[in-house]
């Protein structure tokens, strides 16, 4: 059972226990009696139960899904130390062949070659370019999920990200949802599959860009993607991502704004800076 489900079978259930609360009170202030006394207080013992079972209940809930979301961040972070490591080997090799070439004074072949290789420095040389090591580790694992989706992915760093005014692994929600958007958008167009993400900031702002240029989102559907469990999918666990985005954002009285048209669909995100902090740096 999700959380949204959850929440409405307490209601539910609360709502009943009031209901009947209402009736005995009713009947006592009609037809008092000692067993109508008796119930209220016995459905008065179990309701403040049931609503501290309730609370206990959600807390946990979001303490787990605050650890799962920990994890994840870790788990990013050790992913892109691994592939650091992976890349510093080939890069020796890389440097080894082309030094090679060199010498053999195959110059076009050795441009070629340096061809990819220098790509791939750039995608991890963008994706280090925050001061905030869940976010590189989150944007470095993108690039590689978009590369295996046959997805080009654009990134511009404008921004060190320093005085965010939320946890890295909170930031990370917000950009995986974001991203993982786009990326399913683009996952129904055959070829020419591109997105991108650019992070610049202003003195008192941050501003995230992530668009992409997969299929339109119809005007009339624009105000209804960030409410809770709407999607255009069936499959269960759809239309959640977007609403706890905009939660996130809102919550540090950030803004979130999407716009559509043919050929681009854009979701901005603004985010005020840290102000406090930044002065006592």
């Amino acid at each position: 059972m999700n959380l949204k489900k959850l929440l409405q079978a307490s209601f539910l259930i609360n709502l009943i226990q009031i209901i009947l609360i209402l009736i005995i009170i009713f009947f006592i202030t009609y037809t008092p009696s000692k067993e109508m006394y008796a119930l209220l207080y016995t459905t008065g013992i179990l309701t403040v139960f049931n609503s501290t079972l309730s609370v206990l209940g959600y807390y946990f809930i979001l303490y787990k899904k605050e650890k799962e979301d920990v994890s994840e961040t870790i788990k990013n972070l050790e992913r892109f130390n691994s592939t650091l490591r992976e890349q510093r080997h080939d890069y020796l090799n890389h440097i080894q062949v082309i030094y090679g070439l060199m010498e053999l004074e195959e110059y076009e072949e050795a441009k070629k070659y340096m061809e990819p290789v220098y790509k791939d420095i750039l995608k991890v040389s963008k994706a280090l370019r925050t001061a905030q090591p869940a976010v590189n580790a989150l944007l470095q694992a993108k690039l590689q999920m978009a590369e295996k989706d046959a997805i080009d992915m654009y990134l511009e760093i404008k921004s060190d990200l320093r005085y965010i005014p939320m946890e890295g692994w909170e930031l990370c929600k917000v950009l995986s949802n974001l991203i993982d958007n786009g990326m399913t958008a683009l996952k129904q167009l055959d070829h020419g599959r591109n997105l991108y993400i650019d992070i610049t900031e202003d003195e008192l702002y941050y501003t995230f860009y992530i668009y992409n240029n997969g299929p339109v989102i119809e005007e009339e559907a624009i105000p209804k993607i960030f409410i809770e469990g709407y999607s255009t999918k069936k499959e269960e666990g759809h239309g959640m991502g977007l609403y706890i985005t905009k939660r996130i954002v809102e919550a540090v009285k950030g803004t979130i704004q999407v716009e559509s048209r043919e050929g681009k669909t854009c979701f901005s995100v603004k985010l005020p800076k840290d102000r406090e902090e930044k002065l006592t740096v």
